[in-house]
């Protein structure tokens, strides 16, 4: 995020009948016209959809869906911005609310108010008024927690930003490096959030004589250091705490054979920092019409209630029901930290230059 999927659900995707990708590789978007049947899709990695789904709107629309995977959100991000001139496709999806500045200040999209925007919740909107972008899903930043490990040895979970730092949780926390993972930055972010612009360096100098583990990246950190994971407990993962995303614990329970009554792992929801993930017509797409008609699917209901089982994000339209299944293993956060996307953009950098200075060196 960017993403909030997990790689476990990555892994089954094929499995539950989910495309992951219609097509990878170099775009023919330059020879689309304005009438072309077909409507290409850049985004991240982590996209995915069930078949049937994309079915029913390739045959309503008329339009055959391409998809472009261009690596993490930072990384498709920056690619669009290079290649806005002459995008490779018509939509991109994937920006989150950590990019956000940098794509509209680099004119990546031009207006749109997809149908249906009267449903989506006005928290989301962040650049309402303007349509460069429409909110899709959402979803949490937060640390989990190994419930086996913390039962084990009689210690109550932590619950805040502050428990992480005490002594009874020393050596037990796992995180990734904040210049090269999104659940990483987006935790550095939510600390930011909690202790202010001048408090959190000193909260991370606490963290960092607390023992906190610093690796690059959210794979490795949850399939192989955390020891809540089946990942992790393969690899001798030894930290029962992990920066990750609240939906973990459902993407842990659901892909458990079989599944458990509750999962087993927790969230530590007083240190959640909420993401939201964003797409938008690229300024100078090939497929106007159909970027449009699919901006249009992303937030109608059949998409949005299909999401949470793909992608293991939460809807952002009022009139989308949850799964049964992630529903039974969803874990509530009700006061997830935020930050505006412009203080964002003007602290992003410094902030990052700052942490690797305190926690890396």
């Amino acid at each position: 995020m960017s993403t909030i999927i997990k790689a476990t659900a990555v892994a089954v995707a094929a499995g539950l009948g989910l495309v992951t990708l219609s097509a990878c590789g170099g775009s023919d978007s330059g020879k689309d016209s304005a009438d072309s049947k077909t409507v290409t899709l850049v985004s991240h990695d982590s996209w995915a959809v069930s078949k049937n789904v994309l079915k029913d709107f390739e045959k309503s629309s008329g339009y055959k869906v391409t998809v472009l995977k261009d690596g993490d959100a930072g990384e498709a991000v920056n690619k669009a911005i290079l290649s806005k001139d002459n995008p490779q496709g018509d939509v991109l999806f994937g920006v989150d609310n950590t990019l956000l500045s940098r794509a509209l200040d680099n004119g990546l999209f031009q207006p749109y108010e997809a149908k249906g925007l009267d449903q989506v919740g006005t928290e989301y909107q962040l650049d309402k008024g303007k349509h460069r972008v429409t909110p899709i899903d959402t979803g949490n930043i937060c640390v989990n927690y190994d419930k086996k490990y913390f039962a084990d040895h009689k210690l109550t979970p932590p619950a805040s930003f502050d428990d992480l730092a005490k002594p009874a949780y020393k050596n037990l926390l796992v995180t990734e490096n904040v210049s090269t993972s999104s659940p990483g930055l987006g935790f550095l972010l939510g600390s930011a959030a909690q202790y202010g612009d001048n408090g959190w360096q000193g909260y991370w100098k606490r963290l960092k004589a607390n023992g906190v583990k610093v690796v690059d990246g959210w794979e490795q950190a949850y399939n192989e250091e955390f020891s809540g994971s089946a990942g992790g407990r393969k690899a001798g993962g030894d930290r029962p705490l992990v920066v990750s995303y609240a939906s973990s614990p459902p993407a842990e329970a659901i892909y458990s054979d079989p599944q458990p009554k509750t999962a087993p792992t927790g969230v530590a929801t007083g240190t959640c920092f909420r993401q939201t993930e964003f797409a938008g017509l690229l300024s100078n797409a090939k497929n106007e019409k159909g970027g449009k008609a699919l901006l249009d699917f992303l937030i109608a209901k059949q998409f949005q209630q299909d999401m949470p089982l793909n992608m293991f994000v939460d809807p952002v339209t009022k009139d989308a029901a949850l799964p049964a299944d992630y529903a039974k293993y969803d874990v509530k956060v009700d006061s997830a930290k935020t930050m505006a996307p412009q203080k964002i953009a003007d602290n992003r950098d410094a902030w990052v230059k700052t942490w690797t200075s305190l926690v890396l060196k």
